[in-house]
């Protein structure tokens, strides 16, 4: 496919969604304080970021709401008390991921949420049962993306018939996931291309979610960009789950549009990230999450890792290999 714009570009089919509170509540179990959250969602709204992430739809079954904080739940409640009726342009997205959430339960009709997206998560061998909650989703009048996670551990003959599943779907979106931090930009831009050839087939878009083991996630996203996903995802300094995703920051520098505005975010790291990392929360590069990613395995290993301040990387390397 052929390249869709340049640097000096603005398509106004582009949009950013902010994961910050959901990806960087992976780091924290979700203990954010509304403090944090509330300015976030201000400083989303001056930036003019398109959509927020506010956190997952988990069930309260499964997991204990005494362990995590109010954003792995994401009660219609806890939001309003943010947003109240989100009288802005900034949408309002929560994560559903399969086989962890009580859907049909926890997602109420659309015109009693004030939630405008639902991002259904999924592996390639848990298709059907997204495709339920994507109908579902549908049915209740949201906005869906389906995001399909460590696609650089599937057969490409997997990935194709996923592909085709959700082109007949009703979902509006699906996303390219770069998982593992493992892809480089060649890699990308030949999923970006099948990805995008098929979602336009279908008159659907697509979007992309890149983590920062490499120190690739800005670069994979601009690259995807260039080849026709329109929808990024970013977080303010890179925070997210082990080496984060791609900088809010960096993304709002790059895009020509004139309605994105660097300060606010700038501000929002300033006077927010800051504390986090002065009070101990650790995220981004660091080279045991480059290992799992340059060995294309989950970070789970690397997290440990960086958690018991390990710095015998050479030995760490050599357990990473007699995994893969």
């Amino acid at each position: 496919m052929a390249q869709k714009g340049n640097l000096m570009t603005v398509r106004s089919d582009i949009k950013i969604l902010d994961a910050t509170i959901r990806d960087g509540g992976l780091v924290n179990n979700f203990n954010f304080s509304d403090e944090f959250v509330n300015d976030l969602y201000r400083a989303n709204v001056k930036s003019g970021v398109d959509y927020m992430e506010f956190g997952y739809k988990a069930s309260k079954e499964m997991f204990d709401v005494e362990r995590f904080g109010k954003w792995k739940f994401c009660d219609e409640a806890d939001i309003r008390g943010i947003v109240g009726d989100n009288n802005s342009d900034l949408k309002i997205a929560v994560m559903a991921d399969v086989g962890r959430c009580d859907y049909k339960k926890d997602i109420v009709d659309r015109d009693l949420s004030v939630i405008d997206m639902i991002r259904v998560a999924t592996y390639i061998h848990t298709m059907p049962a997204a495709l339920h909650m994507i109908e579902d989703a549908k049915a209740k009048g949201y906005e869906v993306t389906c995001n399909i996670m460590a696609i650089s551990n599937a057969q490409e003959s997997d990935l194709d018939m996923a592909l085709d599943m959700l082109a007949k779907s009703p979902v509006d979106g699906i996303y390219l996931v770069d998982s593992y931090g493992s892809l480089y930009p060649e890699q990308i831009r030949s999923l970006a291309d099948k990805y995008v050839a098929v979602a336009e087939s279908a008159d659907k878009y697509v979007g992309i979610h890149a983590h920062d083991n490499q120190q690739l996630a800005f670069a994979n996203t601009i690259e995807a960009a260039a080849r026709g996903v329109s929808l990024l995802d970013a977080t303010m300094s890179c925070l997210g789950r082990g080496a984060g995703n791609c900088a809010m920051e960096l993304l709002l520098g790059f895009l020509k549009n004139p309605k994105y505005n660097m300060y606010p975010a700038l501000k929002f790291i300033e006077e927010q990230v800051t504390k986090l990392k002065a009070e101990g929360m650790v995220w981004g590069y660091d080279i045991p999450y480059f290992l799992t990613g340059r060995l294309n395995l989950h970070p789970s290993a690397a997290i440990d890792c960086v958690k018991e301040g390990r710095t015998d990387y050479t030995e760490f390397y050599t357990e990473l290999l007699d995994r893969s």
